[in-house]
């Protein structure tokens, strides 16, 4: 199967067929996660800039059936991912989340997780941290049974593959001033 993906990234995008990217895991350390690559390379020349630009039908087709994941299991016997856990975001976000978003690094990120079955990318942000804190704080051997066959269900029925009015994803900004603020407040009467 790896193969099979590998040549159709291959004809489809060229060299090179893997995405490496720097991604934060257990308690902030950082890994290079592995994937299929789904867009083509930055090309502001040809209008290529954008995430929506780049992203090729063959892009989409492997992020709806999540084929474009099957190398981050190379991440999983690493021992730098598990197969489930909240999934690894980018490292720019880590001086933007609270305290208790930054939980979400008290155990190693996943290729699936709660917050990819209950919504994927079209969770608003608050609701996939809500989702990720939850995972860190009820994990169980259980609960990940759970997530991998309703992981199953997902892709076949290619739910949330995008964030609404987006190619991929809406990036994360960090935390309303206020709302930051007030669970700052929050955390320092604890």
């Amino acid at each position: 199967m790896l193969a099979l993906v590998a040549l159709v990234v291959l004809v489809a995008h060229g060299r090179p067929v893997l995405f490496r990217h720097t991604r934060p895991g257990l308690h902030g350390t950082l890994f290079e996660v592995v994937k299929f690559r789904t867009m083509r390379h930055p090309d502001p020349d040809r209008g290529l800039v954008s995430d929506a630009d780049r992203l090729t039908r063959v892009g989409r087709w492997l992020r709806a059936s999540s084929l474009d994941e099957l190398p981050e299991f190379w991440n999983v016997l690493r021992g730098e991912m598990s197969v489930v856990g909240p999934r690894p975001h980018l490292v720019r976000y880590l001086s933007l989340y609270n305290p208790e978003q930054a939980r979400r690094h008290d155990v190693r990120p996943g290729i699936t997780g709660l917050a990819q079955v209950r919504g994927r990318n079209a969770l608003d942000w608050d609701a996939k941290f809500t989702y990720d804190v939850e995972y860190v704080d009820r994990r169980s051997f259980l609960l990940d049974l759970r997530i991998v066959l309703a992981t199953i269900w997902v892709v076949l029925s290619r739910q949330g593959i995008s964030a609404p009015g987006a190619a991929t994803w809406h990036e994360f900004t960090g935390n309303p001033p206020a709302q930051a603020s007030a669970e700052h407040d929050s955390a320092d009467r604890r």
